[in-house]
This record gives structure tokens, C-alpha cells and sequence, in this order.
């Protein structure tokens, strides 16, 4: 219990707390990235025992969040077919299309079943080669070795009725577009733990010096989050701008994890993502690689066509790009809520707007 106890230890967080007290001297605006850095910072009242001068604002590493609409309609009419069997993480259930989720296409009888990773969707192929079974993978860097993994797998096995219906996004990007937007306020980053423990965070380093906006690394449990504010608050009040800083070395290396890189690589390949609220980024994604569009669902099934509009009540884009928060929203808390979400970020383990409205920032 030793990495889970003194990481959550209130004596300890309060010290760092204190520090950071002492520490900063100027107004600062520093971006969490990861979604489940959000529900942690809320959770556990840290935005609210920072000095005034701290303000964090939320980021775009939600997967679930920022997987775009016509991802998810594409699910839905894949899901809905006969002979499919639709696989998928749960939180990716209760996020809303057009009309429906996967929890009401289920209801109407098809077949969509919850599983745990990848792999469990594999075997499900194996033992039910009368069907089509679909993976869907969506997900920043943390899951896509094991995504990659059931395709070379599925393929090694000769298994030919799997299938992954691909969504997957990239961080270093989305920190590009954010940092390059004119109407950008982050001044500092906190990087996710467990994307850099696969990634490492050479790729960070560049991104530090081009936009002098310093980043730390930082984990998820409370004494990570305040020790990776502590280490941002250092780099900007000591004008170290251009750094890099690992504040979670019990996991993270500069390299990152090279066998899962060099799977990645084998089956992946860089191309531009639409984010959902966001838009287009240029090489934010990855897609199978010709060599594995046999296990590519969306060519499998036919259903790339389909191009469904958002809601025009839902500001989760500005949200995710730290411009505005949860409580901005006109829809928050009434006609967005997570028994009606209008958007992912109300229903997903991750979302800031869940966060908010489960914790009572209203």
C-alpha cells in the first residue's frame, strides 16, 4: 500500500500545499491535461485550497470527451447490425450520438457488451467466428499498445472476424493547436503520468521552448497533482519558461516505454483527427496502417459517410481548451445532466463537466 497511502496522505498535501503558498508571486493559468487529473484536482478540493493567484483550467485528455460525433454514429450504426458483436470500454456506453447511445442500441436488442481490454474482445472473435466482432478503440497513447496488440494478435491468429472501429488521438498535438490558438491562456502544463510513462516526454521538451510555456509531469493521486503545480509554479515564477520537469519518476522515464513505441509504430500511422468541439488537428491520430485495414471497421462496414452536426448548446470545446469552465454553460446542470448529457464530457469517468456537476462546482 506503500504508492497508494503516502500519495494520498492529507499531512503531506497540505505541506505542498503551503509551499506553493510561499512560492507563487504572480497570477498564473496552468493547464491539467488529463481528464482524470480533473476529477482528482475536484474531487479533492485542490483547486479550491490553491492561492488566488493559481488558476487551473481544464484540457483536452479526455478520450472519451473528444471522440467526435461521427465516430460515435458510426458505432451506433455498426453496433445495430445483426451480425455484429459491439465491443467496447463502459464509459464509452452512455456517450451520446445524433439520437442514441450505445446503452439504447443495446436496449433494442443488439448485441453491445462491455469488456476490459482489447484482448477480451479478441477472444470473444475466437469463440464466436459466426460473427463480426468489433473493438472499439479509442484512447490516447496509454491504450494504444494494447489496441495494437489485439490486431497483431488477431492477425498472427488468423482470426478474421475482428475488427477495431479506430479513435485515437494524440497529446502532443493538442498541446500545439491550444498553445497556438490566439485566444490561448495557459501559461504552464501539467502532463499526464501514465501517456509519458508509454511516450516518455522527449516530445515535450519542444514544445516547452517554441511556446515558452513551461510543463511538468505529473501523476493522478493528490500529492502527484500538488507536487506537479508546485513544480510548474517554480519553472514560471523562477522564468524558466522553455523546461521540462518529471514530477512523477516512480513511473515516467525521458524515453518512455520503447518495445510499446516500436508496436505502435509497426501498427499505426500519424493522420490529422477531428476532435470532438475542437475540430480538425493536423497528425493528432493514428489509423491502422495499410497492411492492417483488413482489421479497419469503418472500411469493413461502409460507414465513413456519415457526418452528423453537434449540439449548438454545447460548449465543450471551449471547455476542453481551457477557455471556459463546466458552469459557463448556460445547459450545465439542467438541460445537460448525466441522466441527459448533451455532450461527452457530462457522462464520462473523465469529463470536466461530470466532475463539476458530481462534486458541486455549480
Amino acid at each position: 500500500m506503500k504508492y497508494i497511502t503516502e500519495y494520498r496522505d492529507a499531512d503531506l498535501v497540505k505541506g505542498v500545499l503551503q509551499e506553493i503558498h510561499e512560492t507563487v508571486t504572480k497570477p498564473w493559468v496552468v493547464m491539467e491535461i488529463c481528464g482524470g487529473q480533473t476529477h482528482a484536482i475536484v474531487r479533492h478540493g485542490i483547486d479550491q485550497l490553491l492561492p488566488d493567484e493559481i488558476e487551473l483550467v481544464h484540457g483536452p485528455g479526455c478520450p472519451v470527451c473528444v471522440t467526435p460525433l461521427e465516430l460515435i454514429d458510426r458505432a451506433l450504426a455498426i453496433a445495430a447490425r445483426p451480425e455484429v458483436i459491439f465491443t467496447s470500454y463502459g464509459d464509452m456506453l452512455r456517450v451520446p450520438g445524433s439520437d442514441q447511445d450505445l446503452f439504447s442500441i443495446r436496449a433494442s436488442g443488439s448485441d453491445v457488451r462491455v469488456v476490459y481490454s482489447p484482448l477480451d474482445a479478441l477472444e470473444i472473435a475466437r469463440q464466436n467466428p459466426g460473427k463480426e466482432i468489433v473493438f472499439f478503440a479509442i484512447g490516447f497513447e496509454t491504450t494504444a499498445p494494447a489496441n495494437v496488440m489485439s490486431v497483431m494478435q488477431a492477425k498472427a491468429l488468423g482470426v478474421e472476424n475482428y475488427s477495431i472501429l479506430v479513435s485515437h488521438v494524440r497529446v502532443p498535438p493538442a498541446m500545439h493547436a491550444i498553445l497556438s490558438s490566439p485566444h490561448n491562456r495557459v501559461q504552464g502544463f501539467l502532463a499526464a503520468g501514465h501517456v509519458c510513462a508509454v511516450m516518455g516526454y522527449w516530445e515535450y521538451l519542444p514544445i516547452a521552448r517554441q511556446y515558452q510555456t513551461p510543463i511538468a509531469v505529473t501523476g493522478f493521486e493528490p500529492l502527484d497533482i500538488a507536487q506537479g503545480i508546485l513544480a510548474v509554479v517554480r519553472l514560471l515564477e523562477g522564468g524558466r519558461f522553455d523546461e521540462v520537469e518529471n514530477a512523477y519518476p516512480r513511473a515516467v522515464t525521458f524515453e518512455g516505454n520503447k518495445p510499446a513505441q516500436k508496436v505502435i509504430e509497426q501498427v499505426f500511422e500519424e493522420c490529422d483527427r477531428k476532435w470532438r468541439g475542437i475540430g480538425v488537428i493536423p497528425k493528432s491520430g493514428w489509423r491502422l496502417r495499410p497492411e492492417f485495414s483488413d482489421f479497419d471497421a469503418e472500411k469493413r462496414f461502409d460507414v465513413g459517410e456519415i457526418q452528423p452536426e453537434e449540439s449548438p448548446l454545447c460548449i465543450a470545446g471551449e471547455i476542453l481548451q481551457g477557455l471556459k469552465k463546466p458552469h459557463h454553460c448556460a445547459a450545465f446542470g439542467n438541460r445537460c445532466t448525466p441522466g441527459h448529457p448533451l455532450g461527452a464530457t457530462m457522462v464520462s469517468a473523465e469529463g470536466a463537466c461530470a466532475a463539476y456537476y458530481r462534486y458541486g462546482r455549480l
